[in-house]
């Protein structure tokens, strides 16, 4: 017998073998119905992403990011003018259609991007921040290339660089980029032996010139309300020594702070942080669940005469974390809604001129920018559009260790095929040309500054034959409303907001 038939024995011998383990298997009812031929099945199931993602899915219906958002991160990254033309494919009369007015007389486009200036009172190291920003991403999320790629592009670009709450390393300093240190429950990198915050290590690392803010984590958009666990096999020892625990041990991110437990000891731990910092800005971040806590805070902010100096809203959109179904799909606020109540909050205690507001929740276009401008922040943050400039495809393998690119894993073999010099360029371009269209985007809408955007600029399809602005659509609060004479909507919120208790307070 020829060699050419003893392969084809040899096949049918092997595919006899697995036709008759599935028939005798108790896993897979699927295998012992349709031996052999059940495993088409799990093969194509296995693809399905890929198979979505490049050839089923139109330019404007995939998620969490669109294929044409996601070109324009890449032209823009690549030095590609990222322009498309023969109209819009998106439905402008849906419902839900959000467009910004522009002006009849619109004005020239600045030549230099607006900055804002991070600090209140209490502060003597104050901050000038970027329209755009490198959101929060850990060295265990992200691995060391992708995060020094990430740094020495916003080095290039003059924009910051958070941390994320795993620890301040070498990968977000070596790049010489302004860092924001995240600091999170678990007080990564600034902890004692049993978990609890370390005012001599935080002091000694925050005082580090890179440093040029700190934020408090309460809680993030992908899963707000619970903490986060590091499996011990990605506990390597470089992580460990980072985030200041035990190698090859369950790193776990308790889902509430040790450090304080009221609005008011958390506003003293800001003024804590701020001055063992040696006066830099202090802020929090948290993704907004009930208005009443975000009124608490603004109580003990009043009553303590003090606070932090920005705040970071996260949408419940999500973003690089992994986190349970039920919670990316379930809990919190998204950012539009977030924002706007921390805004109105802050107004209505008259404590907006001192407290800067950031959005960080799927921002990746210039028009992403001025629409969070206007629903009322100052500065925005993005993390998975940052990650794509640096090479990510969106292929939802983070939590897999399996990132196919390099970005989210800490394989040393998949990490090395990401080129650092290239990556921190792309940020650069990437990030560059975002915030120059915003500024295109500003000046056809007639103003010279963000300071002059308003709710009225930004209208929304409310029903199949009208649309209306943001200032008729939701409630905008005076400065210092609150305090004078709560609206309607809000006096029940304000009345249970407490600056002792995250808890509501029940008053009848």
């Amino acid at each position: 017998m020829s060699p050419f038939w003893w392969i084809i024995c040899a096949l049918f011998a092997c595919a006899a073998a697995v036709a008759v383990y599935d028939l005798v298997q108790r896993r897979h009812s699927v295998l012992r119905i349709y031996p052999l031929v059940g495993h088409m099945r799990f093969m194509l199931e296995a693809i399905r992403p890929e198979l979505q993602q490049y050839f089923i899915e139109r330019n404007y219906d995939g998620r969490p990011f669109d294929r044409d958002v996601r070109t324009i991160i890449y032209e823009r990254a690549k030095g590609i003018h990222g322009e498309l033309s023969f109209g819009t494919e998106r439905d402008i009369e849906q419902v839900g259609y959000e467009h910004l007015v522009h002006s009849t007389v619109p004005l020239p486009v600045a030549d230099t991007p607006p900055r804002v200036t991070i600090g209140g009172p209490h502060c003597t190291q104050p901050y000038s921040m970027s329209l755009l920003n490198v959101s929060s991403m850990s060295f265990g999320a992200l691995s060391g290339a992708a995060l020094t790629a990430l740094n020495r592009g916003a080095a290039a670009g003059g924009f910051a660089h958070d941390t994320g709450e795993g620890g301040l390393t070498p990968y977000h300093l070596s790049g010489g980029a302004d860092v924001i240190w995240e600091l999170g429950s678990g007080y990564f990198g600034a902890r004692t032996d049993d978990g609890r915050f370390d005012p001599t290590t935080f002091a000694e690392k925050a005082t580090d010139h890179r440093v040029k803010a700190i934020s408090i984590k309460l809680s993030q958009g992908a899963k707000p309300g619970i903490g986060g666990v590091l499996p011990a096999a990605k506990v390597s020892a470089e992580i460990a020594e980072y985030r200041g625990v035990p190698a090859h041990e369950k790193c776990v991110s308790p889902a509430y702070h040790s450090a304080f437990s009221t609005p008011r000891q958390l506003v003293r731990f800001v003024a804590e942080l701020r001055e063992l910092s040696g006066g830099k800005p202090v802020g929090i971040k948290l993704c907004v669940g009930d208005r009443s806590e975000v009124l608490a805070i603004c109580k003990a902010m009043i009553a303590e005469n003090d606070g932090p100096d920005f705040i970071i809203v996260d949408g419940a959109e999500g973003g690089t974390a992994a986190a349970p179904l039920e919670f990316e799909d379930h809990v919190g606020l998204p950012l539009t809604d977030g924002l706007m109540t921390v805004h109105n909050a802050l107004v209505g205690c008259g404590l907006r001129n001192t407290v800067r507001i950031g959005a960080s929740g799927k921002v990746a276009t210039g028009s992403d920018i001025v629409k969070r401008l206007i629903q009322g922040a100052d500065f925005t943050n993005a993390a998975r559009a940052m990650m794509m400039a640096v090479g990510c495809i969106q292929s939802q393998r983070c939590h897999t260790n399996h990132c196919p690119v390099g970005v989210a894993t800490q394989d040393p073999r998949r990490a090395r095929a990401l080129d650092v010099p290239d990556k921190a360029e792309r940020v650069h371009r990437y990030h560059q040309a975002t915030v120059e269209q915003a500024m295109q985007l500003m000046a056809s809408m007639g103003v010279e500054s963000p300071e002059q955007l308003d709710p009225s600029m930004l209208r929304k399809r409310v029903d199949a034959v009208s649309q209306r602005s943001y200032a008729e659509i939701h409630e905008w609060l005076d400065d210092g409303e609150l305090l004078a004479d709560p609206p309607v909507d809000w006096v029940r919120d304000w009345a249970h907001a407490d600056a002792d208790s995250f808890r509501r307070t029940v008053r009848r």
